[in-house]
């Protein structure tokens, strides 16, 4: 006699006294060989996402960084230019002031600086 414990385990059983798996429960191979990511994985695909990100900004901040160097050496020089173009200016306003006054000196010893009035008063 067997008890009906015993007759479900018999019928259940195959290959050897290895139990079929219920279809209700069944998984495919995949599904029960998943593993499920620990906490610390998952922290730490998280991590390596964020530092990925932010390799990518430090890359465009580089050359953004690059590009100001650049604009500011552009600036340097044009204000470089800009300085030789005023000091040239002011020498050559200088030189414009002194000519003015030898050219005021000589109408005045040549008597060319005299007035309208002064010829008159001669004449």
């Amino acid at each position: 006699m067997t008890t009906p414990e015993y007759n479900e385990w018999w019928v259940k059983r195959i290959n050897d006294n290895v139990p079929r798996s219920s279809s209700e429960n069944s998984q495919s191979i995949e599904e029960h060989l998943w593993v499920v990511p620990s906490e610390l994985e998952i922290i730490k695909h998280d991590f390596e996402r964020r530092n990925a990100e932010l390799e990518k900004e430090i890359e465009q901040m580089e050359e953004e960084k690059i590009n100001f160097r650049l604009d500011v050496d552009v600036q340097k020089l044009e204000v470089k230019k800009l300085k030789k173009g005023k000091t040239k200016a002011e020498e050559d306003l200088d030189d414009l002031k002194k000519d003015y006054k030898k050219l005021r000196l000589s109408m005045r010893t040549d008597g060319l600086g005299k007035t309208l009035e002064q010829w008159r008063e001669e004449i």
